[in-house]
């Protein structure tokens, strides 16, 4: 039996480390997958290039990098921007909307609206050679918005005041514990107006539209792929295959080479699409805007 044992025990030892260490090879085992060296095909040199527009805009620096490594890269001859994303911070929209207007000077750009082009996304598009948009796709909702909570009500429910010691009559401004005052609102209006002409005019610039006609083409109107075509927002309706073709033509590169989309990109995409599914499936009001 104790023959029989030594036998085999290389065997069940190495079962029993398996068992034991399941979760940390199947760890490693992703990681291998998510780093392991591209193939020798995928080395080849692409000649345009692909960037992601996804989600909502809190931060533009990784985007940002990436279009200025495409405006510097002799080898991509086209950028198409790929934008799914409702908007949202105005200092991060705007700055991926001058990196674009940067790479637009050295080799064309080509803006696919695949589901949502709206607000700071659209913003970020505009400085594009052309806009192309999903039939299904919706377009504009170029306007500028700041709200808040007042919780004056339930803190007095529950018996609870705010003490503050400030300097400067606006330095309160925008808090929840109060109704905001009449000069408090007027303050916000200022900031908000101010953003708002600039939104607009830089759309009315890039676009070629008449900035007095921004009631038609802006104002925070949601329009379709056709709808928004009418009003000059987006110059045609298409597929990703036709926004592809059209930047390989302004490109003038006969044999298209496109990059290939990183792993850990591809990855951390999937994961956030499942967990997009489960908080909608639990938590139906949660909603990101």
């Amino acid at each position: 039996m104790e023959f029989i044992k030594k036998i085999f025990s290389p065997i069940t030892g190495t079962m029993n480390y398996i068992q034991n260490h399941f979760k940390a090879m199947i760890f490693v085992l992703i990681l291998i997958l998510l780093f392991a060296p591209l193939e020798k095909k995928e080395f080849t040199p692409y000649n345009l290039e692909k960037i992601t527009l996804y989600g909502p805009i809190m931060d533009a620096t990784q985007i940002v990098e990436k279009i200025n490594n495409a405006a510097n890269n002799n080898a991509v001859k086209g950028v198409l921007l790929d934008v799914n994303s409702p908007g949202g911070a105005v200092a991060p929209s705007v700055e991926i909307a001058y990196a674009i207007k940067r790479l637009k000077a050295k080799k064309p750009v080509i803006a696919y609206a695949k589901g949502t082009m709206a607000s700071g996304s659209y913003y970020a598009s505009i400085w594009a050679n052309k806009i192309i948009a999903n039939p299904g796709s919706m377009i504009g909702s170029i306007g500028v918005i700041m709200q808040g909570a007042d919780l004056s009500g339930i803190m007095k429910k529950i018996g609870i005041k705010s003490q503050v010691v400030k300097a400067g009559l606006y330095k309160q401004i925008g808090t929840p514990d109060r109704p905001w005052k009449k000069y408090e609102v007027a303050e916000l209006n200022k900031v908000i107006e101010g953003t708002y002409n600039m939104f607009t005019k830089d759309v009315a610039n890039a676009r070629n539209l008449n900035i007095n006609n921004r009631n038609t083409f802006a104002n925070a109107h949601i329009f379709t792929a056709a709808q928004a075509k009418k009003v000059g927002l987006v110059d045609s309706i298409g597929v990703e295959f036709d926004a592809k073709n059209e930047l390989a033509i302004l490109s003038k590169v006969r044999k298209p080479i496109w990059n290939k989309e990183d792993k850990l990109d591809k990855f951390m995409k999937k994961l956030t699409a499942s967990s997009v599914v489960i908080l909608n499936t639990y938590f139906p009001n949660l909603v990101l805007k």
